[in-house]
């Protein structure tokens, strides 16, 4: 058998001449891919944050649009058209917001306007019953002071009170000013009927703009986005929705004062996890302490509405309207949502969701292609060891 020929070495050098090459190459259009995206980002958030005062309505009515645009779908395939799915959607909505303003916005009105005008009267009543209770055996048992325990919680109560009164005032004047813009109501359903008209129309059009050798990376990034995003906006939000409803309900069965105020607040908080819950077991049971005692089975009660509803939530309503699919973090979540509030106010906190998924996915698309690329694997061949075990309770490194 006749051997091969040897390769020469110019041979050798042309070849990894052409791999330096490109590699180069690729290097510089990744910068420039780079370069084109961070621009348009900075491009987008000027534009949000000059154009934030008026962004609402449109805003509004894309996230509207998004959030109805697979009934649309659905509607077509059951054969309306387009045009008739869209007209048919926005009436049924429309009509169910009308309702809703006309039957829930007075109660919660009253209510809001009821619980600030009786705040000062129960958290006088709520001091009064905990400092009523003589701790002298924690005096006796551990060493804390009577009257300083008394002080200290008069000083949390009412620091925790006035912290309420201040985020109700600032929910109210907030839903004050938007009612009160008519645009909200007037521009809001003309942009989500012709974003829902046009939705699928728009995405093929962006997509068309996309770069032909990077169409199947995009699109995968997109799709992925989307999910992330469907699975909170669709899925979480009519979560929020429902537990909003089913605290309310329960709280007003226990004939808890302001209840339907309080399961509402709770349900519609509920999207940063644990923090909805939380808020409106603390609120309703404080009231109920006021209310009910020394009656402790309608305080129990009042408390049951909140685990059973959190029960409802973790084995029934999340797996089935959201499911594992959202993938946040609930403290990248709250961080997006503090900074995009600060940076575009209420705009900020409706593009805060969708605009946090798709920087996660980007995220981690951008730490996949890293750990493929030739910068992590470098040109060693060798296997890295693991780092070694450490030992539980060793308080530094092995030697």
């Amino acid at each position: 058998m006749a051997k091969a020929p040897n390769r020469a070495p110019d041979q050798d050098i042309d070849a990894a001449a052409e791999a330096a090459a490109a590699d180069a190459a690729a290097s510089g259009v990744f910068r420039r891919q780079i370069r084109f995206w961070l621009i348009s980002a900075v491009i987008l958030a000027i534009f949000l944050y000059v154009f934030s005062g008026i962004l609402l309505p449109f805003v509004a009515g894309m996230v509207l649009a998004y959030f109805l645009d697979p009934v649309a779908d659905r509607l077509q395939r059951l054969g309306l058209s387009r045009l008739m799915a869209t007209i048919v959607i926005l009436f049924a909505f429309i009509v169910v917001l009308v309702l809703a303003f006309v039957i829930l916005i007075p109660v919660l009105a009253s209510q809001m306007a009821d619980f600030a005008s009786k705040l000062p009267e129960y958290l006088t009543r709520l001091q009064t019953l905990i400092t009523s209770f003589d701790p002298r055996w924690l005096e006796e048992k551990f060493g804390v002071d009577a009257n300083g325990l008394r002080e200290g919680l008069n000083s949390l109560l009412t620091s925790g009170f006035g912290l309420l009164t201040t985020v109700f005032t600032s929910i109210w004047s907030s839903g004050v000013a938007l009612v009160s813009v008519v645009s909200l109501f007037v521009v809001t359903p003309v942009v989500a009927f012709y974003m829902l008209l046009d939705w699928d129309r728009m995405v093929a059009i962006v997509d068309s703009w996309v770069p032909r050798d990077y169409v199947q990376t995009v699109r995968a990034i997109a799709n992925d986005i989307n999910t992330a995003t469907a699975g909170f906006v669709r899925g979480q939000g009519t979560l929020c929705l429902v537990l909003g409803a089913m605290y309310a309900t329960g709280l007003t069965l226990t004939g808890l004062n302001f209840g339907i105020l309080i399961g509402l607040f709770a349900g519609l908080i509920s999207f940063i996890p644990y923090v909805g819950s939380l808020t409106g077991l603390v609120l309703a049971v404080g009231v109920a302490f006021v209310q009910f005692w020394p009656d402790w089975t309608m305080v129990a009660a009042v408390a049951g509405v909140f685990f059973v509803g959190q029960f409802i939530e973790g084995n029934i309503l999340q797996p089935r309207l959201v499911g594992k699919s959202v993938g946040l973090h609930p403290v990248w979540l709250m961080f997006s949502l503090f900074a995009f509030g600060a940076l575009f106010g209420f705009v900020g906190l409706l593009i805060a969701v969708p605009a946090s998924a798709a920087v996660a996915v980007l995220v981690r698309f951008a730490i996949s292609r890293y750990l493929d690329s030739p910068l992590y694997k470098g040109h060693n061949t060798e296997p890295v060891p693991p780092l070694p075990a450490r030992r539980r309770g060793s308080g530094g490194p092995r030697s």
